[in-house]
């Protein structure tokens, strides 16, 4: 009975006007997702964010549209706590159009969208922008496209690069600072994935332009085996590999099938990923990837068996777990240097082809002989 009764009491100090994140977060979160919070968010600080972590983070749901992206993905990338990145198509669209501009707006989730709809207003839950915002983003990737540098094939990492650079020079002739993710990416070095290229008003509009002849095509293998390339060179350089996961769905697993990419399909000996925190509200006993726990994921060997300790799911809206969140690492942490992946992807790569090419028996016309 001693031993179950071993943790802290429940007796915290009073919250007042003067208390500050981390006195919050450590203090006055101490039960149910609360609790959950300020374990991811010490596992964060005092794990993930040592020099020696390579942090890729997942964004799914409406990040950007509800400010995320300004408030807290770029003051954590400034900081050198992200180091890579897959998300939507959907948050770097919306993302533009702040870069460019643009502007969204508060609204109410209870208006008439029939109502909205004949005045050319978009509603996203209560976020509220005029129709004209997407023609004018549409127009800006349409005109940007057909650009030299983009008629080739390309994964979306040096894709999102490419248009980074565009929307950070766009940002600084309307003299605005600090308002796009992408252009924070760009000029961090910090790599961008979209796990599905085509399901986002950006892949739609490179569709259309591959009808009037744009060359631009996406190698979606290429961002399969670069990220790949990216965890296993954070653990081969002795390192480790830690996920922050907002939200669920597509990107969630692209950020995680990293470790069954490198051990089941190329067949390179790794254990799996080393620290996990995840914000959802996704539940676990529908099956779906979303509400999937670490302890699931170690059986497919996204996860490190050992590490499992080292793992928090906080059932908690982004949007209010992500401010706090940047806000108590901001507090709590030294800004870290760069990692700069961008730059480092060829070098990752080549790591990895050469560790294929050792895990398996390659015939004289350097195929792979089938195994026994």
């Amino acid at each position: 009975m001693k031993r179950l009764l071993a943790g802290a009491r429940i007796e915290p100090r009073p919250v007042t006007g003067t208390t500050t994140v981390c006195e919050l977060v450590d203090g006055a979160l101490l039960a149910y997702n609360g609790a959950r919070l300020r374990e991811a968010a010490q596992l964060f600080v005092r794990r993930m964010l040592e020099d020696d972590v390579t942090v890729g983070v997942s964004l799914s749901g409406a990040l950007t549209p509800a400010g995320l992206g300004m408030s807290c993905l770029i003051p954590l990338i400034e900081a050198g706590f992200v180091d890579w990145i897959v998300s939507t198509g959907a948050n770097l669209y919306h993302d533009t159009h702040f870069g460019i501009g643009l502007t969204m707006h508060r609204g109410r989730p209870d208006l008439d969208d029939v109502a909205l709809r004949k005045d050319g207003v978009v509603r996203i839950y209560d976020v509220v922008f005029d129709y004209a915002v997407l023609l004018d983003t549409d127009a800006f990737y349409r005109r940007i496209l057909f650009a030299p540098e983009f008629q080739r094939e390309m994964g979306t990492a040096e894709f999102h690069h490419l248009i980074g650079r565009v929307v950070a020079e766009r940002q600084r002739a309307l003299g605005l600072t600090r308002k796009s993710l992408l252009a924070a990416a760009w000029e961090q070095g910090v790599p961008v994935y979209t796990s599905s290229p085509g399901d986002s008003s950006i892949g739609m509009n490179v569709a259309a332009l591959a009808i009037e002849g744009c060359k631009l095509k996406i190698d979606v293998s290429r961002d399969v085996n670069e990220t790949a390339a990216i965890v296993l060179g954070a653990k081969r350089a002795g390192g480790k590999s830690g996920v922050l996961i907002l939200g669920g769905g597509s990107p969630k697993n692209f950020v995680l099938q990293t470790e069954p990419q490198v051990q089941e399909v190329l067949g390179i000996e790794e254990k799996g990923h080393d620290y996990y925190v995840q914000f959802t509200d996704a539940r676990v006993d529908t099956g779906g990837l979303s509400g999937a726990t670490p302890s699931e994921a170690v059986s497919w060997g996204k996860v490190d068996p050992d590490k499992l300790p080292d793992t928090v799911v906080c059932y908690c809206d982004s949007t209010i777990a992500l401010p706090l969140l940047t806000a108590y690492a901001l507090a709590a942490h030294p800004p870290r240097k760069a990692k700069r992946l961008y730059e480092r992807r060829e070098a990752l790569m080549e790591n990895l082809v050469r560790e294929y090419h050792q895990a398996h028996d390659f015939g004289p016309d350097g195929g792979l002989k089938p195994r026994p």
